[in-house]
């Protein structure tokens, strides 16, 4: 056993070692790590905040912060979507800023951008309309199924954003994040007033994650290189949202709790919106230490496969989160998963099942992966060493490179997604 184990490790070792050589000296390997923290942040948090409880025939999601409030603070930790805009606005600014110097049209390179990442909803969305027909046609209830599905597929709302978002790029690269703050505030000072209708909070899920997307777009353009920047962020947007937290009664947990009266994130508010200030400062602040953290090749091979499949692991999180529920039930109800999250000892229970999600989430990855990333590079190489004899043996067939060698032709650049 130790002679495997050492054989996996020097495996290992050798994996990050070429994936390390590999890649470009310029490629800046703090922002892989931040959008890597980002997803995984929301994972988790979703993990630890999600529990499907049965009430009878019919299944309902409910939330430990429903009964212990005094949680909220690790919604602080695992609620990272700002980072995700960030990130997101800082590598889609400088790849559209990328294309242009090469001559690529706008309308390429927006359709470049959306296929990679409307490619693996497809996935999702094929198998849970199986899924939903099939629940309804055996009886299960409506309420059941539309909780289910609503639960699966609420990581879609993000996308849709982030992809109107992306397409506006060309306008949004040299507007100041203030303006879409201050539509924020004004939008909150209407529609908690008196009159203002509550659907007008819905402004706020373009504006307000617009302000750390422009925050990204200004980080390209080196307006926040400077560490103050990120002090001044971090530092400003913590007292703003503790003031909106402590005096004007916004809810401390930064992500929706079912039943409140109000969600910090269904729609954007403005304490989430200074809350996601605070956090982009913290990732400002980070790029150095992560930066020097990721020379090493194990680490950075970790947060580059992270990276590799960011999409797939969104999208099946919850998936795998009901997928482990619903095939425990026949071992009745289990602590932690199938039980009330109304007591202390619920979340150390939880904890417990981070690793079977983690599992299934790992059989999700295995079975749709290549949604987001293609086949295997052996199964590409065999495709282009048939396409080469093909072409070898018909005397019309073309005479260019084959697949293989564009496969292995060095890699000058290798850009952010």
């Amino acid at each position: 056993m130790t002679g495997l184990t050492g054989t996996r490790l020097i495996g290992l070792t050798g994996l990050a070692a070429r994936i390390d050589a590999a890649t470009p000296a310029h490629r800046d390997r703090a922002v892989d790590a931040l959008r890597a923290c980002a997803v995984l942040g929301v994972i988790l948090g979703h993990w630890l905040v999600t529990a499907l409880v049965g009430d009878g025939r019919t299944l309902r999601t409910a939330s430990p912060l429903q009964h212990l409030p005094w949680l909220a603070p690790v919604s602080w930790v695992c609620q990272t979507l700002a980072v995700f805009f960030l990130v997101g606005g800082h590598v889609a600014t400088r790849s559209l800023a990328s294309a242009r110097a090469r001559g690529v049209p706008y309308r390429h390179w927006l359709r470049s951008r959306m296929v990679r990442l409307f490619k693996p909803v497809v996935a999702v969305l094929s198998l849970w309309t199986v899924v939903a027909f099939a629940l309804l046609l055996s009886g299960v209830e409506f309420t059941t199924t539309r909780t289910l599905v609503k639960l699966a597929l609420s990581p879609l709302w993000f996308l849709l954003v982030f992809a109107v978002l992306t397409a506006a790029t060309p306008m949004l690269t040299r507007l100041h994040p203030l303006w879409p703050l201050a539509v924020v505030l004004h939008v909150d000072l209407l529609r908690f007033g008196p009159g203002a209708p509550d659907a007008l909070g819905w402004i706020n899920v373009a504006a307000g994650w617009l302000v750390p997307y422009t925050l990204g777009a200004a980080w390209s353009r080196g307006e926040l290189d400077r560490r103050r920047s990120g002090w001044i962020l971090l530092l400003c947007g913590t007292a703003a949202t503790a003031a909106l937290v402590a005096l004007a009664g916004y809810p401390a947990a930064m992500v929706g709790v079912p039943g409140a009266a109000v969600s910090n994130l269904d729609p954007p508010t403005l304490a989430v919106v200074t809350f996601g200030l605070a956090q982009c400062g913290l990732a400002l602040l980070l790029r150095e230490p992560l930066a020097r953290a990721l020379r090493r090749p194990l680490a950075w091979a970790a947060v580059a496969l992270v990276n590799l499949s960011a999409m797939t692991l969104f999208l099946w999180h919850q998936t795998a989160l009901m997928a482990t529920t619903a095939m425990t039930l026949h071992l009745g109800r289990q602590p932690g998963l199938h039980t009330r999250p109304d007591h202390l000892g619920w979340v150390a229970e939880r904890l417990l099942w981070l690793p079977v999600f983690v599992l299934a989430l790992t059989v999700c990855w295995a079975a749709f992966r290549t949604w987001e990333q293609g086949p295997r590079q052996g199964t590409r190489q065999r495709q282009g060493t048939r396409q080469r004899k093909g072409s070898e043996q018909s005397p019309g067939g073309p005479r260019g490179r084959s697949r293989v060698v564009r496969t292995h032709r060095p890699v000058k650049d290798v850009r952010h997604v």
